[in-house]
């Protein structure tokens, strides 16, 4: 399949998905213009709220590829990533991007993602989401068996 015609079928499932009662988002994962996986917004019918699109799309190609890597994939959403979906997006090494509506777009119909960027630029005391170190030495002891493990599993 082209470029256009993946990113067809994202705008697709995200019509489809609104027609279904769910929120106007989805997402194709292809390696070499041949559907790996796709996803649309689920967070509202399964009270999940990472259940978006990118993220479903991704959970599906992990499970048939039998790993996190999903290096020389490409991503085709219908709507630019929301901060949690991009950051997924480089943790699965997904190669390329396409995407339909902007950020901005989004904003216009009530999904704005705007104050997450912000809020990520403050300090953590600053944030609306009140955060503060505890037990940081009890803490540190998962991160020292790591680092002593010839086993562990990069990623």
């Amino acid at each position: 399949m082209t470029r256009e015609e993946l990113m067809r079928k994202a705008i697709e499932l995200s019509v489809l998905n609104v027609s279904r009662g769910g929120g106007p988002f989805g997402a194709v994962i292809a390696k070499d213009g041949e559907i790996i996986a796709t996803g649309a917004n689920r967070v509202t019918s399964e009270n999940d709220p990472t259940a978006h699109a990118e993220i479903n799309a991704i959970r599906a190609a992990t499970e048939k590829h039998g790993t996190c890597d999903q290096a020389g994939c490409e991503t085709y959403s219908a709507s630019e990533p929301c901060p949690m979906c991009l950051g997924a997006i480089y943790w699965a090494h997904l190669d390329r991007l396409f995407y339909g509506n902007s950020k901005q777009d989004a904003a216009r119909i009530g999904f704005d993602d705007a104050f997450i960027y912000r809020e990520m630029e403050l300090r953590p005391e600053e944030r609306r989401l009140k955060s503060e170190v505890l037990l940081p030495d009890e803490a540190k002891k998962a991160f020292n068996d790591w680092m002593k493990k010839d086993d562990k599993a990069e990623y």
